[in-house]
């Protein structure tokens, strides 16, 4: 498994990306699991996202071919999107994030971070497009787009993302250079954590209970990542 999402409104459903191939799904917390493949083609499922509003819906990164999604919860697939093109050359999704933002263009994201940074498309998926502040319709008549205030690192692979469901604004990343949160929507970030991040998951109820992978060591924090302690610790 290479990469899992669950949802808030269906509390036993979880959905695993595969390394050799296909999603598998559980809808009892994890105690039996069914492939899902029909139409989706051969190959690693780098990432997959459940649509924040709705837990049919799931989407799927396949390498070297695209953005898959399935709106019948894993019985059949359909291509949405290509890769995302950024530095020169195609790039694979690695973790996404269903988001839910009023931003002008229908208010669902899905968010990718990829080897070289974040993009994010929206859920009419016409184009991906850069992070930025403001409205994004505005943006994309322009044909340009105001320069994120303060991006997570260029260059460097982001391995999870997480989307709060209390509050869909605030987002956590984590990169091998640390962990980062924004309370925007991506817009800015602030580092967290130092130690190499690998993965990140948020209590469905509460933005600021966050669970990290920091260092190797599985960590909690209670108030956004300011504070963290190992898990077993009191």
């Amino acid at each position: 498994m290479l990469s899992l999402a669950t949802h808030r409104d269906r509390p036993g459903r979880v959905v695993a990306g595969l390394a050799e191939g296909g999603v598998s799904i559980s809808e009892d917390g994890g105690a039996s699991w069914r492939v899902s493949d029909a139409r989706l083609p051969d190959g690693e499922i780098t990432a997959v996202a459940i649509a924040s509003r709705n837990p049919d819906m799931i989407y799927a990164s396949l390498r070297g071919d695209g953005l898959w999604k399935s709106e019948d919860a894993g019985a059949t697939w359909s291509l949405a999107m290509d890769r995302p093109w950024l530095d020169n050359a195609e790039r694979d999704p690695l973790a996404l994030a269903s988001v839910e933002l009023e931003t002008g263009m229908g208010g669902i994201w899905i968010y990718a971070g990829t080897e070289v940074g974040l993009t994010r498309v929206p859920d009419c998926f016409c184009r991906w497009q850069d992070v930025q502040p403001g409205n994004a319709m505005d943006a994309l008549v322009a044909g340009e787009a105001p320069p994120s205030e303060a991006p997570l690192p260029g260059g460097e692979p982001i391995l999870s993302l997480a989307s709060a469901p209390s509050a869909p604004e605030v987002m956590y990343a984590a990169l091998p250079l640390g962990l980062w949160a924004s309370q925007d929507g991506g817009v800015i970030w602030q580092k967290r954590a130092s130690k190499a991040a690998t993965a990140v998951a948020v209590h469905p109820r509460d933005e600021t209970y966050i669970a990290a992978l920091l260092g190797g060591i599985l960590k909690i924090s209670r108030d956004g990542g300011a504070t963290w302690i190992e898990t077993g610790e009191q």
